[in-house]
């Protein structure tokens, strides 16, 4: 059964249309990306799932349950708008928001603790938010979403405020989350991210679900017809051409710590790899030869912008 279904979801703001019928589930287990550009609907998509708004009409299901208070303790949500009392302990605002979803307070010391250790945080539990760095605060903020336990996590640009360092611990934590049978729904414009962890995406703008599906699946269709060559001597490219199986073929830098020389093809309708493959062969040796898919910003670009990736490889390497 999906941890989460989404069945037509419509949302005005006076005259403007927030969401419009947006429909699409998220499995158990998945790790999934939730794009768009600003303004396309996500905050308004994720606080609907979490009970903070009410939708036109539609309806949203938490493991089996309707949106509600009562579902929402199945989340753990950390809003992009992060939420933190000042002048509260850390300890204490981490305990206040597990017991307000239900958390057993003695169970949540423990898995408190556990987490302010994989932070780097003990000992800091009696200090005041307001004394902690910017980076800090934002460790508290994912302790506090995530210390009750929740089947689905909802994480609103998490990246946010995060070194590199700190960006990596936080990969690290929700590869483990997931592991142990946590559903993950990241939201965030951090695309190398997003297409490192996921394994499916839904992307929305103007309130619309543009797709969902697989990351897999989604580059293999917006694939174009374009190959990557490099070989070890240099190529005659009208003698390339005159073999009738490619339309286009330009020389293009090497990739660093890539030896040889390395083109950019865009083969004919129908034609075999294994035949262009042959036809290379008789000039010289191959290094690399493989089919170019698009990444993820390449795919949010044609789908929010019109812009088409398409003979962007050479400007890649």
């Amino acid at each position: 059964m999906d941890i989460l279904q989404i069945d037509n979801l419509v949302k005005h703001y006076a005259s403007t249309k927030a969401l419009d019928n947006v429909s699409f589930s998220v499995g158990r287990g998945e790790i999934c990306g939730l794009l768009g550009p600003n303004g396309a609907g996500k905050t308004t998509l994720l606080r609907i799932i979490n009970s903070l708004l009410v939708s036109d009409s539609g309806s949203v299901t938490i493991n089996g349950i309707p949106a509600s208070l009562e579902a929402s303790r199945l989340i753990g949500y950390m809003p992009e708008e992060r939420g933190l009392y000042d002048k509260m302990r850390v300890e204490d605002q981490i305990l206040y928001f597990g017991q307000l979803k239900g958390g057993d307070k003695a169970r949540l010391r423990v898995v408190m603790g556990e987490y302010m250790e994989i932070f780097n945080l003990s000992g800091q539990g009696k200090r005041k938010v307001k004394e902690l760095s910017k980076g800090n605060q934002q460790k508290v903020q994912i302790i506090a979403t995530l210390v009750h336990e929740p089947d689905l996590v909802i994480l609103d640009e998490p990246f946010s405020g995060f070194d590199p360092i700190n960006g990596a611990l936080l990969r690290d934590l929700i590869a483990r989350l997931n592991e142990k049978g946590a559903t993950i729904m990241l939201s965030s414009h951090n695309m190398p991210a997003i297409e490192e962890m996921c394994s499916t995406i839904a992307l929305i703008n103007h309130g619309k679900l543009l797709v969902k599906g697989e990351i897999t699946d989604i580059k293999e269709l917006h694939k174009t017809s374009e190959l990557l060559l490099t070989t070890r001597s240099p190529l005659s490219l009208p003698l390339l051409l005159d073999c009738g199986l490619l339309e286009s073929a330009e020389e293009i830098p090497s990739v660093k710590g890539r030896k040889g020389h390395s083109y950019c093809l865009r083969k004919k309708t129908d034609v075999r790899n294994t035949d262009l493959l042959q036809a290379i062969s008789i000039q010289g040796e191959i290094l690399l030869f493989e089919e170019r898919l698009p990444s993820l910003n390449d795919i949010f670009l044609d789908y929010t912008t019109g812009e088409s990736y398409a003979g962007q490889a050479k400007q890649s390497n």
